[in-house]
This record gives C-alpha cells, sequence and structure tokens, in this order.
C-alpha cells in the first residue's frame, strides 16, 4: 500500500541533518539529555506522553519503525521483512533471527502475538490506549517460529503505518503469561539499551545493550535522562550539563540558547503533529449542553492567538482536527466556515453569550484544569481563560503535575470541569488523530466520556477508505460533526523546535517528538 503524507520541514534543518547523518560514527561516551516530566509507569501500551516515550524507549524494539532521514518511510525493526495481500487483508512478516531479550530468552513470533493480543485485547486489568488502532484484527498466527500473520476484518488505510507506532514495545510472551501486567513496573525488552535504574524525580539510565541484533549499535555506552523543565532545564542546557531536549523550546529559549552557545549549538524545526485540545467532561452539568461547550469553543480567537502565542511558545499553526498542511486536513477556506475557527471574533463572541444564556448559564463559571509543563501548556492555558472572561465567563486555572494531570481525566468516572488535553501522535495519520473523538467505550483516550455513534459511523467509514477523494468528504463529515458538537476541541496547532550541542549526532528531527527516540544511531563526537 501506497501510503502519502506531507511533512514540511525546514531546509536549514534537512542539510544538518543530511551532514550528521554522512559522517562515520564514533562509539562510547554518556548521552546526557533533559525530560521535563517523569512517566507515570513503564508501560508502552498504556502511556501517551513524551515524557514516557524519552527514557523508555530506547530499552524496546518495535515490528516496524520509521526511517529518520526518509521519514515518512518505514523500515523492519523486529521484522526483517513483510508483505501485504492484494485484498489488504493479510500481513505477513518475516522476523530477524537471533534477536534477545535482556534477560538471555530468546525472541520468537509469539512474543509478538502476545504483544499485539494485549494492546488488542487487554485483559487482566491491563490498560491498552491502542485498542481501537487494531480493532480490525481479527486474527494473528504463528506459522514458525520466525514468522507472523496478522488477518484482519476489513481494509484499514493505515494499517502498515500502525504497525510502526513508537508504542507498541514488544513484551516477553513469557513474563507476560506470569503476570500481564508485569510491563507496569519492570523494564525488559530486546532494545538497544538495559535498563539501570529510576530515580523519582531525579534520573533514569541506560546502559548498551552488549547482545543486541544490529552489529556496532548502539554507539553509545548509555545513557541518562535528567528530569529537570523550566528555565533550570535551559540553563542546563546552555551550560552543556546536557546536550539536548527532545520534545522542543519555545523560540525565545532557542534564541537564548543560540546567544549563549554560539556555533556550539545546532538547531532543527518541523511542523508537529501535536495540538491542545479543550475537553469538557460531559457527564458533568453544564458540560453535557452542547450549546455550552460550542459557546466556549467560539470564544477563542485561534488566529490571533496563534500570531500572539508563536512568538513566546512553541505553537504556531491555525487547524482543525487534522494538522494543518496534511493533505487530508480542511482548507483555511473550509476551515473558517466551522464554529470557532471564523475570523470574525466579535460575530463569534456575540454567538457565544447568546448559547449561553439560552443554556442558562450566563455568568458561567467552572475549574480549568491544566499541565504544568511551561510550554506550551500554561501560555495556552493562561490565553483560553482570558478568551472565555471576554464573554463573561470565570475560570480558575488549576496547574497539576503530570501523573495527577493525567489521572484526573483518565479516572473512570472524572470529576474535573473542562481540561486542556493534548493529541499528538507519531505521524499524520486520520486513524490515529480522530480516536480523540471517538465514543468513550471505544477510545480510552476520550477524556471528553461522550457517546456519539455518528462519529463512530463516520470513522468507521474513512478508515477503510482507500480512495482519497471520498476520504476527504468522510473527514469532513466528520470534522463539522466534532467541532459543532465541541465534544473537544482543538486549540493552536504546535511547531517543534529543537536546539542541541553539535557532538550529538545522528538525531534527526521529525514532525513527531515520539518517533526516532529508540537512540540507536546517535552517538557523540567528542
Amino acid at each position: 500500500m501506497k501510503r502519502h503524507l506531507a511533512v514540511l520541514v525546514g531546509a536549514a534543518a534537512l542539510a544538518v541533518a543530511g551532514a550528521a547523518w554522512a559522517q562515520a560514527p564514533i562509539s562510547g561516551g554518556l548521552l546526557k539529555f533533559a525530560v521535563s516530566a517523569e512517566p507515570p509507569n513503564y508501560d508502552c501500551h498504556a502511556n501517551t506522553s513524551f515524557a514516557f516515550i524519552h527514557p523508555v524507549r530506547p530499552h524496546y524494539n518495535t515490528l516496524l519503525k520509521f526511517d529518520p532521514p526518509k521519514y515518512p518511510a518505514i523500515k523492519g525493526d523486529l521484522a526483517e521483512s513483510w508483505n501485504v495481500s492484494k485484498d489488504g487483508l493479510t500481513y505477513t512478516f518475516k522476523l530477524r533471527k537471533g534477536v534477545k531479550f535482556h534477560d538471555g530468552s530468546p525472541f520468537s513470533s509469539e512474543d509478538i502475538k502476545a504483544t499485539y493480543d494485549r494492546l488488542r485485547n487487554p485483559t487482566g486489568g491491563v490498560r491498552s490506549v491502542r485498542q481501537a488502532s487494531y480493532a480490525d484484527i481479527a486474527s494473528i498466527e504463528t506459522p514458525d517460529s520466525l514468522t507472523v500473520v496478522f488477518k484482519l476484518k476489513k481494509q484499514n488505510a493505515s494499517m502498515l503505518t500502525n504497525f510502526a507506532s513508537p508504542w507498541d514495545c514488544v513484551y516477553s510472551a513469557a513474563k507476560l503469561k506470569q503476570d500481564p501486567r508485569f510491563p507496569e513496573r519492570n523494564v525488559m525488552g530486546t532494545g538497544p539499551f538495559t535498563f539501570v535504574e529510576h530515580v523519582a524525580g531525579s534520573h533514569w539510565t541506560g546502559r548498551k545493550f552488549e547482545g543486541y541484533f544490529e552489529k556496532g549499535k548502539p554507539y553509545l555506552n548509555g545513557y541518562v535522562a535528567i528530569f529537570i523543565s523550566g528555565a533550570p532545564m535551559v540553563n542546563a542546557l546552555a551550560a552543556g550539563e546536557v546536550v539536548a531536549e527532545f520534545r522542543g523550546h519555545s523560540p525565545a529559549d532557542r534564541d537564548r540558547l543560540l546567544k549563549a552557545l554560539g556555533d556550539k549549538a545546532q538547531v532543527q524545526e518541523t511542523p508537529w503533529v501535536c495540538s491542545l485540545v479543550v475537553t469538557f467532561n460531559t457527564r458533568k452539568k453544564p458540560f453535557d449542553d452542547a450549546r455550552v461547550r460550542r459557546a466556549l469553543s467560539l470564544a477563542v480567537d485561534r488566529w490571533a492567538g496563534a500570531q500572539a502565542l508563536s512568538k513566546v511558545a512553541l505553537v504556531r499553526h491555525v487547524g482543525g482536527i487534522l494538522r494543518p498542511g496534511y493533505d487530508l486536513a480542511a482548507s483555511e477556506k473550509e476551515l473558517v466556515q466551522l464554529p470557532g475557527w471564523s475570523k470574525d471574533i466579535n460575530a463569534s463572541r456575540a454567538e457565544a453569550r447568546k448559547l449561553l444564556q439560552a443554556a442558562g448559564v450566563p455568568n458561567l463559571a467552572f475549574t480549568f484544569t491544566n499541565r504544568n509543563i511551561a510550554m506550551p501548556y500554561v501560555p495556552v492555558g493562561v490565553f483560553l481563560i482570558d478568551q472565555w472572561r471576554q464573554i463573561g465567563v470565570s475560570v480558575k486555572h488549576e496547574q497539576l503535575e503530570t501523573r495527577l494531570y493525567l489521572a484526573a481525566q483518565q479516572r473512570d468516572n472524572p470529576t474535573y470541569d473542562a481540561a486542556l488535553d493534548f493529541n499528538c501522535d507519531f505521524m499524520d495519520e486520520p486513524n490515529l488523530q480522530l480516536q480523540k473523538y471517538l465514543s468513550h467505550d471505544r477510545s480510552p483516550i476520550n477524556y471528553a466520556q461522550q457517546t456519539d455513534r455518528v462519529l463512530d459511523d463516520l470513522y468507521d467509514r474513512q478508515s477503510g477508505e482507500l480512495d482519497k477523494k471520498k476520504r476527504y468528504a468522510l473527514l469532513r463529515e466528520f470534522e463539522k460533526r466534532a467541532l459543532e458538537q465541541a465534544y473537544t476541541v482543538p486549540t493552536i496547532w504546535w511547531h517543534r523546535i529543537i536546539v542541541h550541542h553539535k557532538p550529538m549526532k545522528g538525531w534527526h528531527i521529525m514532525p513527531s517528538h515520539y518517533v526516532g527516540q529508540d537512540l540507536a544511531d546517535v552517538w557523540l563526537d567528542q
């Protein structure tokens, strides 16, 4: 299946990255990098945050992965080769020989089967937030130890690329049989680095796996992920205490670092498959009323906000439910017709006030739950509260550390009013980005808790539609319905800026901060 993906990357970043990949790697050294939050647990299948991926992902492999210099092309990771049947319903993978887990046990097709069974049908208290991605799998067969066959119920336009998801860490079938929740508290994969320690509030350490299946890799002797955020993180980067932070910097921090580091710094930039979205708890009054939700979306001037915030935060682009610039996203002409995206903000706010009046809450007051991460959660949260103030709404800003922030939204019966959530993925793909909007019984990442079978049906129809024009039309129907009901509404899309020290080589920026983080190709020019 051929896939098309619009990814705009700055020419300078491409040139820099190309030069880095052209140099002969040097083995040795310890990579120290910053992570501005901490993983809530150790299970890839249950997590959604960069705070997990950056320290934990180097311990694992996946079936396929993205090829950084050729993004969005994919290549084998644990799979050596693969083929897809003509009807698009059978995916057969041939696996690498000689792969071992960090405990020395051999890897086989049974480990792939156990991993994907866990992802698509979690049992025994396991939480998988990617069930919807693999709902079309009818069966998984293992004809021999190095062959695995996935058979689908129906065609799925994104299935092959789904197998490159960085979240699909492959686990040991034996360990999962002993305890399905083993990965929550233990780290044991086949990846380029073994787990050394996690010191809460301080750091995470990995050491080179001498038995890694790729000869000569990883190049690094190890890595240390240091948990540090805000101004202290920027100071540490400027002082050389860490050589990189892989999530992204604000324009102001980029300029500050360039001034401090001069020619010791390297900058890479790209648009980002990531947006902040406002999620309303539809089980709680008055957010069970679409008029209230739509009014709060109408009050936000996204166009002016993008211009202002792009100067101080890592957000820049106005779009709907899909990243602006992506070939399946709405055009600006289509976008301005949707509630909350008009460029006539006065008319939108007048309509918002009428809706609140009609809903019986003209003096609405509520608590807005946010993450205490400076970029971009805090500035975007402050911006939204100011926008709502302009239609007479009073909002309390509740800022929580990552574990509590996620728990507030993910519990079975959430009590929050509204929250600033993130919708970030490893690539542009409606089958991923739209999961946030599916009914709560189908999507564990839908924190709005709504049930909307119209959206579910539109999702299913577009997910298997291989005709691009027909799929585009279905996506516009989905987007119109989603933004009119306003269970979850996008704010402003992100722009990724990475400043790192020049001695770090072999790392290539991509439009997602989730991919390309196994560190197998990274080396230090010492």
